[in-house]
């Protein structure tokens, strides 16, 4: 029992760093986002232009893919608060298993998450009633 808290405990702390670097990476679309902005700003001069909708295609895409990111990162955040907490197991259940898809960490990550709350010691530490015997 002591055991599995310290995991617990370890997966939250490993969930808070995961999740900074996710909203960090996810930053990097920021810079279509500028270059999205700059082709809608630049005044459409020259024999060739770029065409107004390339810039909404960027602002667009890039702008997906930062809410993506920082959506996931905040998942990640509050799932170790609840790791910690004991609170909300299907949730933190859920989540690992989408961490799986952010490699190289994530995925480490998602899947000591799963198997750590897959344990009836831990499933008891969050107020779960023990599974019936079939």
């Amino acid at each position: 029992m002591n055991q599995d808290k310290e995991h617990l405990d370890l997966l939250a702390v490993f969930h808070y760093v995961v999740a900074g670097i996710t909203a960090l990476m996810a930053c990097i679309p920021l810079l279509h986002l500028a270059v999205g902005i700059a082709f809608l700003l630049a005044p459409a001069t020259g024999p060739d232009p770029p065409p107004r909708f390339l810039g909404w295609f960027f602002i667009f895409f890039a702008g997906f893919f930062i809410l993506c990111g920082w959506t996931l990162a905040l998942f990640m955040f509050l799932t170790g608060r609840c790791l910690h907490r004991r609170r909300a197991w299907k949730f933190c259940l859920v989540v690992g298993a989408i961490e799986c898809i952010v490699m190289p960490f994530g995925t480490v990550l998602g899947v000591f998450t799963i198997v750590v709350l897959s344990r009836q010691s831990v499933k008891e530490l969050f107020g779960l009633e023990p599974a019936a015997p079939l």
